[in-house]
């Protein structure tokens, strides 16, 4: 019998990140060792989606995969979060890990750059979500029984954050507004689904606006990008229960 693809998986704690995972937990090739978040070391919460880290904490417990931190400043520029990625990536690679797993769905630029800098520590991407309809996706994942709620939202989505995701929520959005957030309209947090031992309990806190003077350039979608333009985003606080 070969041996398995020893792989990390970019965990951003939302809907994609969850659905991608049930994907590769299916593949009797893959074994992942960790899910990799990068965390505001700061505020303690997630990078750009402001979850907390102690529900993120939970996320991987009630999974069962070791949870990786790669804790970064507030506002990292590029260079920085470059050399901080390139030096966690590096410890990964020297583990044996040879494959980085992604639940980007359509954005080329962003794979590309994932692609090159995973180049550097001779690791490679995987995209189980790749090139999928947005929509046949976000149906799956109702269906499958996952559930998740809007962490997040660009400034013109505010009154969603907070709100857990169904499909009246879906069919209700904008024509505009890509129904899985792909092109950063929303981030999300999940909470319940097949890929969890039990469900996580939370309830809703405050919700607060912030606005960037410019973007965050770390390629990364838990990070910001160089699509994001100086703009507002809404934050409903997520507590764990």
């Amino acid at each position: 019998m070969p041996d398995k693809i020893k792989c990390i998986f970019n965990w951003s704690g939302g809907k994609d990140s969850a659905l991608a995972l049930y994907y590769c937990l299916k593949n009797p090739e893959l074994d992942i060792k960790y899910l990799v978040t990068t965390i505001n070391d700061a505020a303690d919460r997630i990078s750009m989606h402001g979850v907390r880290t102690e529900l993120l904490i939970k996320q991987a417990e009630s999974i069962g995969i070791p949870l990786y931190q790669i804790r970064l400043p507030e506002m990292p520029g590029m260079t920085e979060y470059n050399d901080v990625m390139r030096a966690h990536l590096s410890r990964l690679s020297a583990e044996g890990i040879t494959h980085s797993i992604f639940g980007d769905i359509f954005l080329e630029d962003l794979r590309n750059y994932r692609d090159a800098r995973l180049a550097e520590v001779n690791m490679k991407g995987i995209y189980p979500l790749w090139k999928r309809d947005t929509r046949k996706l976000i149906d799956e994942f109702l269906h499958l029984g996952f559930g998740t709620v809007i962490a997040c939202t660009q400034e013109e989505l505010g009154e969603l954050a907070g709100q857990e995701i169904t499909k009246q929520l879906i069919n209700d959005l904008p024509a505009t507004v890509d129904v899985c957030g792909e092109n950063g309209e929303f981030h999300t947090y999940a909470f319940k689904g097949p890929i969890f031992k039990e469900e996580i309990k939370y309830k809703t806190g405050e919700k607060i606006f912030k606005e960037y003077k410019a973007p965050n350039k770390a390629g990364d979608d838990c990070a910001g990008s160089d699509r994001v333009k100086k703009t507002g985003f809404w934050y409903c606080d997520l507590l764990p229960i």
